[in-house]
């Protein structure tokens, strides 16, 4: 256990503060049991011990953190060291990497039973899941979702623009009250083309000149050790699925040909299906079908998009298509903020949202042709900062969270 604290005091002493990402406001960190999920990159690790420094005083032994990955459990396991932990007063418990740990959910399970006044709190991967059959910590465990950075973010920490979030109900009311707000404190257009090709990964501040290698290591990462790990993949399909990402950047988005896609990657229509499905688990990309509520476990989606514009900008071997880059911004935004989004149909919009908006993306000269006769439907367009009468700035979509 001394060792555990070492480490712990040496973590707390490392940790910037000068910017906390303000998803921290929305955990129930009181919580008995909760997880924290997101793809590599994101700042789980740094946004945890964040808490951790700004509620707990440095020598305070009520409360550990540690990494499930690290040498010190290949002798020893996690129920023992709760065990130790709780028997010296611990009350809170921070576990990051928790799905490296073999058996986890089991030993979480046999913790959380054990131990009612300890709080625990485990990080990891997107694709940390329950198995009820395993460890029945469904009705356990609180899930939070952590995203990238959004636009909004990005210019505080790239530019010390200090900006309000916006939700999507108040934005549609008063979109021109909401884009004077934003001009008043700076050119949105000028950081906009910044944060698509740079602004989505934290780590971009630690170095910018390796960004773009750093982001090639998480998706080599996602795909070599986590989807081989968690979801089966073959090893000797890895380059299959990265070919198929590289596919997916250059696809323009309603251009969804499963034949193609498996002829380029050389892997069968099935196990492409299977392969996208990961990968979207993984963060990698979005799936978009024109009705979630009657889709097949291995349906073909309607639409693909990269999760992220920084990913597009990265695995596109050329410049991407605009057009695909402004649906991938939105379709990033609004899913972090946990809008429901279904494709709208070729000639009728590019995205629903919650059932009852239209949304069609394009630039500055976008007109409302494939809105026609819809209702509750506007046009996202790039290249503007000013909003009209169901037509608002594309990036006014990045202060939602």
């Amino acid at each position: 256990m001394n060792k555990l604290f070492e480490r712990h005091d040496s973590y707390m002493e490392l940790v910037p503060m000068n910017y906390i990402r303000e998803i921290i406001k929305d955990i129930d960190w009181d919580s008995r049991l909760i997880a924290i999920r997101g793809p590599k990159g994101v700042g789980k690790t740094t946004m945890i011990l964040q808490y951790i420094k700004s509620h707990f005083e440095p020598d305070d032994r009520h409360v550990l953190y540690f990494s499930a990955d690290t040498g010190y459990f290949s002798t020893h396991t996690l129920v023992d060291t709760a065990d130790s932990f709780a028997k010296t007063g611990g009350k809170y418990l921070f576990i990051d990497e928790a799905h490296k740990y073999t058996g986890w959910s089991s030993e979480i399970k046999e913790i959380y039973d054990l131990h009612r006044d300890l709080h625990i709190v485990l990080s990891g991967s997107s694709m940390l899941q329950i198995n009820d059959g395993d460890a029945d910590l469904s009705r356990r465990i609180i899930y939070y979702d952590m995203p990238g950075l959004s636009m909004r973010e990005f210019l505080k920490l790239d530019a010390d623009i200090d900006i309000e979030a916006v939700s999507l109900e108040e934005l549609l009311a008063h979109p021109n009250r909401f884009c004077s707000y934003v001009k008043s404190k700076c050119h949105p257009l000028e950081h906009f083309a910044r944060y698509l090709r740079v602004g989505y990964y934290p780590f971009y501040f630690e170095s910018p000149k390796s960004y773009a290698t750093r982001l090639e290591n998480v998706v080599n990462y996602t795909i070599d050790v986590e989807l081989t790990k968690y979801r089966n993949l073959e090893v000797g399909n890895t380059r299959a699925v990265k070919a198929l990402l590289q596919v997916i950047s250059q696809m323009v988005p309603y251009d969804v040909d499963i034949a193609k896609l498996s002829r380029a990657t050389g892997i069968s229509r099935a196990t492409a299906l299977r392969y996208l499905k990961n990968l979207e688990e993984a963060k990698m990309i979005h799936r978009l079908f024109s009705d979630l509520n009657s889709i097949t476990d291995l349906q073909k989606p309607d639409k693909i998009l990269l999760d992220n514009t920084n990913l597009l900008y990265t695995l596109c071997s050329t410049t991407p298509e605009i057009g695909t880059v402004r649906e991938t911004f939105l379709a990033n935004q609004l899913s972090a903020t946990g809008h429901k989004l279904e494709y709208a149909g070729y000639k009728s919009g590019d995205f629903r949202v919650d059932d009852s908006i239209v949304i069609e993306v394009g630039g500055a000269d976008k007109g409302f042709r494939q809105l026609k006769g819809q209702e509750n439907a506007l046009v996202a367009a790039d290249d503007i900062d000013s909003a009209t009468p169901n037509k608002l700035p594309l990036w006014t979509f990045g202060f939602l969270y």
